[in-house]
């Protein structure tokens, strides 16, 4: 009868001294397994099993071992690092796509380098720019607010696959965003469900391209629906720019309800409303735009129109890793955001 041969795994040993950063051979010492398997985890090589990738990846947790990216590009000559250059990054809808995008970078082994630009002129862009490729990106995503932005954007070299996240039109291969049209459309067609033929739309900046999208939905809704209109009033995103310009509103109070382009404008309007002695809905019903966390926890809590941006990093980081693998899958387009009914839309009162 043949023996049985048990093959003998190599004893943890200690951890690396204090004072020095683990090494992927500290890494494959504790793990018990060679250098080389270390580094095929780091790689997501598809031979090695899951219980020794599970093993490897739980030492790495154990010592806080962070892979040294400027070696492996060397070994490997890929980076696998995508770059995202914004103009935007304060604001709730740009930080949040580029929240969105690290999360489903690092689900898929990639790292993720940002260039913040302060201004969106040439200059400012073409550094950022070339700040991305001295990371040796394989893939850009562009989160950029104007139109300028993508004239100067089609006037350098992009050497790398790339997406961007504002729909301009002009280059719809390139291109995945949330159809904020269809989203204005939403909020405006909700309150004249609701009985309002007076309503006024707060909007963003002019030369936001959200902002635009967002006033041409309500405009073509209201067209759609037959209702009169008056102009948009341009805001700058702020509470503030809501709070002053509903209360320069409520001075002729000829209409019942108010379309705000983002939650924060919506809120400082709310707070116009309040403290002019009436009541949301009851007097005045208000609408906003993003679904920002402290939305549902407004008084009362706003109707507003939500974006996926988890579903939009998702799809942008697919994106651009199909097209890495010259297998693009169709994600490209339009995600269609979801109204989000709570308690500050009513019926008009008057």
């Amino acid at each position: 009868m043949p023996r049985s041969i048990e093959v003998a795994v190599p004893e943890p040993s200690q951890e690396p001294p204090k004072g020095r950063a683990p090494s992927i051979r500290d890494v494959a010492r504790v793990a018990g397994v060679s250098h080389q398997t270390v580094s095929r985890v780091l790689n997501h090589h598809p031979s090695i099993r899951p219980e020794t990738k599970q093993r490897v990846l739980d030492v790495m947790a154990e010592l806080q071992y962070t892979p040294n990216r400027a070696a492996r590009a060397l070994v490997t000559s890929r980076s696998r690092t995508i770059g995202i250059l914004s103009a935007s990054s304060t604001h709730y809808g740009p930080a949040s796509s580029i929240a969105a995008i690290e999360a489903a970078a690092r689900a898929s082994g990639y790292w993720v380098s940002t260039a913040n630009i302060e201004s969106s002129d040439a200059v400012s862009i073409a550094d950022g720019l070339a700040y991305l490729r001295a990371q040796g990106i394989e893939g850009l995503v562009v989160i950029a607010p104007q139109v300028r932005v993508f004239d100067t954007l089609a006037q350098l070299s992009i050497d790398v696959p790339y997406v961007t996240l504002q729909s301009t039109g002009r280059d719809p291969e390139h291109t995945l965003s949330v159809d904020q049209i269809a989203g204005a459309r939403m909020a405006t067609r909700h309150l004249i469900e609701r009985g309002h033929r007076s309503i006024y739309h707060l909007a963003g900046p002019q030369d936001w391209i959200e902002a635009e999208a967002r006033m041409r939905g309500f405009l073509d809704e209201m067209g759609a629906q037959d209702v009169p209109t008056t102009a948009p009033i341009l805001g700058d995103w702020t509470a503030d720019f809501g709070f002053y310009a509903g209360r320069e509103l409520l001075t002729v109070r000829d209409f019942t309800a108010i379309f705000a382009s983002n939650d924060q404008m919506a809120l400082g309007v709310m707070h116009a409303v309040r403290d002019a002695g009436l009541e949301i809905p009851r007097d005045v019903s208000i609408i906003g735009f993003d679904d920002i966390p402290e939305a549902a926890h407004f008084w009362p809590p706003l109707t507003t129109v939500r974006q996926d941006f988890a579903e939009l990093g998702r799809r942008c980081v697919a994106l651009l890793l199909g097209d890495l693998d010259d297998a693009a899958p169709e994600y490209r387009g339009t995600i269609v955001p979801e109204l989000i009914v709570r308690d500050s839309v009513g019926a008009p009162s008057f």
